[in-house]
Formats: C-alpha cells, sequence, structure tokens
C-alpha cells in the first residue's frame, strides 16, 4: 500500500539531484498526478514521499514545499476515500482495512518527511526567511499530520503509540522555541488559517473526549465539532484549581484528568478546562432536541441529520464538562468465561428457546469477563472476530456454567493490538422473549411474514416494553402485534431510543390485544 514508488530515493544522488527538489520539476510532477483515480494518485504520491523521507542532500526549505504541496495535491483524494470509509454501509472488512491503511499511512509519511524538514531548518539555524516564510506553517502541517494519525488510530479504536505524543509534544516546543506557535498559516481545505498551537489544542480537546464509545463517523462529527468551537476552551498558562486536564509536552504520554497537580512544576506543562466551550455546546444540543437545524458557520463536511448529531453532542458535552462523568457503578474485578453471540438473528434464536440452551451449528465466540458492575461488564478478547465487532453490536451472553442468556451491547471498544481487545458492554436486559411481530393492518393474511423481535421485560416505564426490531423497521404511525403464551397483544409506537445498521431499539406502549 502506498509503496507502488518505494526506494525512489535510492535513485538519486547527490550529484544528480532529486526531481522534487527542482521546482519546475515538482509542478510538472504534481501536475501529472491522476485527477480521476484516488487510489492511483495517493499510491504515486505515497511513493514521492517515501523518496523524500531517505533522500540525502535535500535542501529543508525545498523539503518543506515539496511535501506541502504533496498534501494538497492529496486532499481532494483523502477527503474522497474518507467519505467512503465513513458514510459505506456494510463496508466489507477487507476494504475496510484497505481505506484506513491508505488514509493512515499518507499521514504516518507525510509526518516523517515534515519532521525531517523542521529538523533541517532548525539545525541550520532559522533565518528571518525560514521564520516568516517556512517554519509556521511547516510546524501547523505537522502537528496537523500527527493529529491525523491520532484520529485514524481511533477509528481503529487504539491502541496509539505513546511516542505519538512524544512527536506531537516535541513539534509543538520547537515552534515555540522559534516563536512561531501562535502564527497563522494558510493550510487550505477544511482547515484553513490555523496556527501550530491551535493544532496542539485540537489534538488536546480530542483525546479528552474519550471517543472510544463512539463510532467512526461520529468521531470525525465530534473533531469537527471541537474544531469548531476550539477558542472557547480555556487554555491558561498555569495549572489552577478548576483545571480538568493537563498534559506535558516532554512525556511520551497523552492529556491525563488533572486528579491532582503534577509533582513538579516544568515549563513544558499545559494545563486546559471546558471554558464557555461546555456552554455552548449545550445551547446547541438543546436547539437540535428542539428541532432546529445546525448553525451555517459550522462546518461539519456535509449535512447531517439532528439523530445523528445529538449523540455526539451528547458526549462531547459529558466529557468535556467542568466535572467529567464518574462511574455511575462500582466495578468488581472477577475472572470468567462469557460465551457471545452477535447479532439480532442469532439472539432471536436463543432467546426463542426452541432449539435448547446452546443452539448448534451458531458461531459462539469466548471471552473472558474481568470486571463485573450493576449496569454491565468488561471484558477482554483475544482473538478479535470478523467484521461484526464495533461499538454499537448486539450480543446475547451467557457466563460460563449458567443456562440463561443476557442481552447486552458493546458501549467501548479499545484494540490493545491487531489481535486484542477490551470492549465494555452494556447489560440491555437478563428476561427477553423472541416474539414474532405483524403490523395491526397486516395481521390478517396470513401470507404476510412475522418480524422478529425482542421483548425486554425490564427496565421499562409502567406499561411500556423496549423492543429490539431489524433495522428500519419501526415506523411511528404502525401499531404492531404479538403472541406471547397463546394470548395476543399490541405494542403502540412511542420513540426510538437508538439507531445502527443492524437493528434498532425503540419504546412502545403495551395494549390488551
Amino acid at each position: 500500500m502506498l509503496n507502488k514508488m518505494g526506494n525512489l530515493g535510492g535513485l538519486f544522488d547527490r550529484k544528480n539531484g532529486h526531481p522534487l527538489a527542482n521546482p519546475r520539476e515538482l509542478q510538472q510532477i504534481v501536475s501529472e498526478l491522476p485527477r480521476d483515480n484516488a487510489f492511483k494518485s495517493l499510491d504515486e504520491i505515497g511513493g514521492w514521499l517515501e523518496s523524500l523521507a531517505v533522500a540525502e542532500g535535500f535542501p529543508a526549505d525545498r523539503l518543506f514545499v515539496a511535501a506541502s504541496q504533496l498534501e494538497d495535491a492529496a486532499t481532494p483524494h483523502l477527503r474522497r476515500l474518507s467519505r467512503e470509509y465513513l458514510h459505506t454501509i456494510r463496508l466489507s472488512k477487507a476494504e475496510e482495512r484497505r481505506l484506513w491503511a491508505i488514509n493512515a499511512g499518507f499521514w504516518r509519511q507525510l509526518a516523517e518527511v515534515y519532521e525531517k524538514a523542521l529538523l533541517g531548518l532548525i539545525a541550520a539555524g532559522p533565518t528571518p526567511e525560514a521564520l516568516r516564510l517556512h517554519l509556521p506553517g511547516l510546524c501547523a502541517r505537522l502537528i496537523a499530520a500527527l493529529r491525523a494519525q491520532l484520529k485514524w488510530e481511533q477509528f481503529h479504536y487504539g491502541p496509539t503509540p505513546p511516542t505519538l505524543w512524544a512527536r506531537l509534544g516535541a513539534a509543538m516546543q520547537r515552534a515555540e522555541e522559534c516563536g512561531v506557535a501562535t502564527r497563522l498559516s494558510n493550510l487550505g481545505g477544511l482547515i484553513g488559517s490555523t496556527s501550530p498551537l491551535a493544532e496542539y489544542r485540537k489534538a488536546m480537546v480530542f483525546h479528552a473526549a474519550s471517543m472510544d464509545s463512539l463510532l467512526p463517523l461520529e468521531i470525525e462529527l465530534a473533531e469537527r465539532f471541537i474544531a469548531h468551537y476550539l477558542m472557547a476552551f480555556d487554555f491558561p498558562q498555569h495549572g489552577e484549581h478548576d483545571c480538568v486536564y493537563w498534559v506535558d509536552l516532554a512525556l511520551a504520554q497523552p492529556p491525563l484528568r488533572l486528579a491532582r497537580m503534577p509533582a513538579e512544576a516544568t515549563p513544558t506543562l499545559r494545563f486546559f478546562r471546558p471554558g464557555r466551550a461546555h456552554r455552548e455546546m449545550a445551547e446547541l444540543l438543546q436547539l437540535l432536541e428542539r428541532g432546529s437545524d445546525v448553525p451555517a458557520d459550522i462546518m461539519l463536511g456535509g449535512q447531517y441529520p439532528a439523530k445523528t448529531l445529538i449523540p455526539v453532542l451528547r458526549h462531547l458535552c459529558a466529557y468535556l464538562a467542568p466535572i467529567p462523568p464518574q462511574r455511575r457503578h462500582d466495578r468488581h474485578r472477577v475472572k470468567h468465561r462469557l460465551s457471545v453471540m452477535s447479532g439480532l438473528v442469532n439472539a432471536y434464536v436463543v432467546f426463542s428457546g426452541e432449539f435448547g440452551g446452546r443452539p448448534a451449528g451458531l458461531q459462539i465466540e469466548s471471552w473472558v469477563v474481568e470486571n463485573v458492575s450493576r449496569g454491565g461488564f468488561g471484558a477482554y478478547v483475544n482473538s478479535i472476530p470478523g467484521e461484526w465487532l464495533k461499538v454499537g453490536a448486539l450480543l446475547a451472553l451467557q457466563p460460563e456454567g449458567g443456562e440463561n442468556w443476557v442481552l447486552g451491547c458493546v458501549r467501548r471498544y479499545h484494540r490493545e493490538s491487531e489481535d486484542e481487545a477490551r470492549v465494555g458492554i452494556e447489560t440491555l436486559a437478563r428476561s427477553v422473549v423472541a416474539v414474532e411481530l405483524k403490523p395491526k393492518m397486516a395481521s390478517s393474511y396470513a401470507a404476510v411474514g412475522g418480524i422478529p423481535a425482542l421483548l425486554l421485560e425490564e427496565g421499562n416505564a409502567p406499561g411500556e416494553l423496549r423492543v429490539v426490531l431489524p433495522p428500519y423497521t419501526f415506523d411511528p404511525r404502525e401499531a404492531l402485534e404479538f403472541v406471547r403464551d397463546g394470548k395476543p397483544g399490541l405494542l403502540e409506537p412511542l420513540l426510538v431510543i437508538e439507531q445502527t445498521n443492524d437493528y434498532e431499539l425503540a419504546r412502545y406502549r403495551v395494549l390488551p390485544g
């Protein structure tokens, strides 16, 4: 991936020079990149970046110019493939990995070249021209590239290498030492005018927002909301009593909650608190909940319905609050096995009871439960299954040695490695009934097939049931009939609680059939 032109650096010695060092050749190479084939264009750009990373005797200022022009040429293609990655429903695992590798690989290569250019400029001694023309944009682009790596790692739910934060901190320190930390540069695209400090602060807030419980599209939207409200966060020079997070530019560690002040005050410490950003995000959340549209000045990269944006804003308002959320229930450490099956179809078979306690022929995973609480449990997965493990996945769960199944949902997902992960599972219900539903108007027609559904019999308001349905089934105008234990019943629709590409969770009022 992105290596079709690998090892080009070996083709250019100091005598002949690198073609990208010549402004005319650079312009021609960029102009000849394929415009109608994102994969081919990014493959070629990746090859040129690889050659720049190993080229010798390349002037640092020209290295920066070459890399920045390649980045500008890649931007529309990256945007297209990012949209495909975030918006394609039921993307295969192989295609998802391909798109992820192209995007993440590009930002990794680009950051390496920018780092090389920055070290070269500083080693040569920054001239007034370099300070004015190159260093502000170089530092901003470098930190933005590292921040993009951070985001793409989050799309895969980690693990984020600690070295990434060390590199972010080193770039920020060099920008400060050269006096360009707050200098604005126009990076074009969706970023526009920005500074090294602004890009670093975006990374700080992004990490503090704890994205492990969001889907990739929600992570993307959260990042855009953070960029919009960035100036409303407070970043005091010194730690104050109401600061919520801190980071040390000199350490290979991400921002941490400020449970207590660091042991030693050093010039590399940075702090921040939500400031008025929390109030402004909460006000926007209230507007959306009342049916208003997103203000035109908030650039989200597209038009999104309120039902997509509201969960993102609720998450940001919770995790970027003056007092971040605490655990609602105490955790207790345990160690036992758990049988796991995914999806509504498998859960329906399990809870129907027609095929016994452990239906033969269904794929059953074995996970290790590490802690439990009243609301759910945390589990360790030593062999990440195929395409279905993600935030929001519906699970049927049975503790080892038990007979009863529990219905749950993945709320947090963090990869420890390519094969290992830790997941946080919310218990939806311990008492679940599998039924077939029919629209009331169609129930008299024998040919109409039933809709498989799960009735959750606990955690409901009086006279109501929560119901798990296939995707795109809920209709606020359509009542559903069912038969349980030989007795008819009627479900009157109230509202959808949760929607995914695999199922819906909705509230219904229960009426006599």
